[in-house]
């Protein structure tokens, strides 16, 4: 079985080194203005990828939604490049999507390759794919961390409850406008949401990691779950980098 799954991503390792360059952080930088100002000036909330135009960023909202303490001076920031390469950019929130938890960032600076997003091939069951973002955040410095799985089950958001008492508003909510998810086989940890989900052979993006949105949702009723991560498809991402328009991608 081992073999097997080796043949079947013997190419991940070039589309990794593809791809690497479009997956950033994506936190915040507030100014140190005193040796003990602050215990850590850097904040990394999450993770995103490239696309459009090459300054545009995709990730979750619950990543970006957390207000900044604007007072002090705290900013929006995308870092990109790993280890001591690392660089930090003053990023802007261009739209959000809360129905789909997503975010579409601009940030300023050199323009970065961007991922592909492939919103109209059928995902299937089985598909291979892999994942790359900040899992653990900056414990490692800025560097990026890959999974690999395949899809599991196309799933509707919305998990029914056994009984109406059971059911939380944020189910109430989101079983007025259901869609579906995809389930994956491998571990996604806060620090993934906002990864992309991409096709091991070609490096398209299928999927957004969404590692708190979905699981509040369809995982209410169980405890400690092992290995189940989400994510949203890219049909939903492209639908809200369309929504910028053509002259300003």
């Amino acid at each position: 079985m081992a073999i097997f799954a080796d043949v079947v991503f013997a190419g991940l390792p070039d589309t990794i080194a593809k791809v690497k360059a479009s997956v950033v952080g994506v936190g915040s930088v507030l100014p140190v203005k005193g040796p003990k100002a602050v215990e850590s000036p850097v904040s990394l909330r999450g993770t995103g990828f490239v696309v459009g135009n090459g300054r545009f960023v995709v990730t979750n909202f619950h990543v970006v939604q957390k207000p900044l303490n604007e007072a002090a001076g705290e900013r929006l920031t995308i870092f990109t490049g790993e280890g001591k390469v690392a660089r930090a950019y003053p990023a802007r929130i261009v739209r959000t999507d809360a129905a789909h938890d997503l975010a579409l960032l601009e940030f300023n600076g050199g323009r970065h390759p961007p991922m592909v997003l492939n919103a109209t091939r059928l995902v299937r069951e089985g598909e291979n794919i892999a994942f790359t973002g900040f899992p653990i955040g900056l414990v490692l410095g800025l560097q990026p961390v890959t999974h690999r799985g395949i899809i599991s089950a196309v799933t509707p958001i919305v998990m029914p409850a056994l009984s109406a008492k059971m059911l939380t508003p944020e189910q109430i909510k989101r079983a007025r406008e259901p869609f579906n998810v995809y389930q994956l086989d491998a571990t996604a940890y806060p620090g993934n949401s906002g990864s992309p989900v991409y096709d091991v052979e070609t490096g398209e993006v299928l999927a957004v990691i969404n590692s708190v949105f979905v699981k509040e949702a369809r995982e209410a009723m169980l405890t400690d779950p092992s290995n189940i991560s989400y994510a949203i498809p890219a049909i939903h991402i492209q639908s809200l980098v369309d929504s910028v328009g053509p002259g300003q991608q």
